[in-house]
């Protein structure tokens, strides 16, 4: 176990921000993370961040205690049944290397989730999703660590209450526990899930005659390619808004003001595209120093090079500010803010 001082996190973060620990420490196994926590820095250090793929985070500061980056590998396929598999993840592994592994054995269920950008143990925390489909859809059971009873307890499916990019790891449980790994419950016959986005029409495109996952996943692939940029050529975190839920009250006078309005039923509730509100305020394409809000894309905010945490973060401030202003309806932001 090596703990660093003051490593810069730039490149940790998809956004390439650089902000910088206080402490860093990476681990590889349970025994590392153990020694790690058990350490006389861990005990007396207040704060303390699991750090994955950096992909759903905003550092706006320095932070002011021990990261933990989670290095945890394997995949493997662990029980079948006539109709599925259960297939266990450790939370280091890449979310898109682990969709391609699914893929690749015919495992179905998270084709539509393909190029997510991400680590597996980020999936239960934001209940991530895409095209029709979320982790809770095909979540099994989790193994994660808890801090202050220094031990490994399992989390089934019902105790960890995801909602809509939400679940109880973004509150009661948010520093309690570290997660190792996440266990799936895949399908041995697919369910296509192709009336989302552009899925069809990118199906057609491609000359698909007969649906497969392989080529559902190659859509959604594309898709996503074409609108939204590379954290590796530009940094951010993919959307950085919620699409917002409203009442069916609600939904009814902004149609009526608002005849164009981009709307989907969502249980009782109406959930609306933030993406449109956004760029009917005008953000799309915006630039202010290397803060920006993508061309293509509305609902994600960039760092065009040299941009400072702050500074999208106020940038994401006036967005929803706009918004609020004309629609009377309040954005919440996905990404994490530290």
């Amino acid at each position: 176990m090596q703990i660093q001082e003051n490593i810069s996190l730039r490149n940790f973060n998809t956004f390439g921000i650089d902000a910088r620990a206080k402490y860093f420490a990476s681990f590889e196994s349970l025994e590392e993370l153990e020694e790690i926590v058990d350490s006389d820095l861990f005990k007396h250090e207040k704060n303390s961040l699991i750090l994955g793929g950096g992909s759903n985070m905003l550092f706006t500061k320095n932070y002011d205690g021990i990261v933990l980056k989670n290095a945890l590998k394997g995949i493997s396929c662990i029980s079948e049944d006539e109709n599925s598999y259960i297939v266990s993840a450790a939370a280091g592994e890449v979310w898109h290397k682990f969709v391609l592994h699914c893929i690749a054995h015919q495992y179905a269920g998270i084709e539509n989730l393909s190029l997510i950008p991400g680590n597996v143990g980020a999936s239960p925390i934001q209940n991530i999703g895409a095209y029709g489909v979320e982790i809770k859809d095909v979540f099994y059971s989790l193994e994660a660590y808890h801090k202050k009873d220094k031990k490994v307890v399992e989390l089934k499916k019902e105790a960890c209450a995801f909602g809509y990019r939400d679940s109880i790891f973004k509150h009661q449980f948010k520093e309690d526990y570290i997660i190792l790994k996440v266990n799936y419950r895949l399908q041995k016959q697919p369910v296509f899930h192709t009336q989302y986005g552009n899925i069809e029409a990118e199906l057609q495109r491609m000359g698909v005659t007969e649906l497969s996952i392989q080529n559902i996943s190659q859509a959604v692939i594309q898709i996503r390619q074409s609108k939204l940029p590379d954290p590796a050529v530009i940094g951010n975190a993919g959307s950085f808004f919620k699409n917002p839920i409203i009442t069916p009250v609600q939904w009814e006078a902004l149609k009526q003001q608002f005849p164009h309005l981009i709307s989907f039923p969502f249980q009782d509730a109406v959930k609306l595209s933030a993406a449109w509100l956004i760029e009917s305020c005008g953000w799309k394409g915006y630039r202010e120093g290397d803060a920006g809000c993508h061309e293509k894309q509305a609902l994600v905010l960039v760092n065009y090079g040299r941009a400072h945490g702050r500074e999208i973060f106020a940038l994401s401030q006036k967005i929803i500010d706009s918004v609020y202003q004309k629609f009377h309806v309040e954005l919440e932001r996905e990404v994490n803010i530290y």
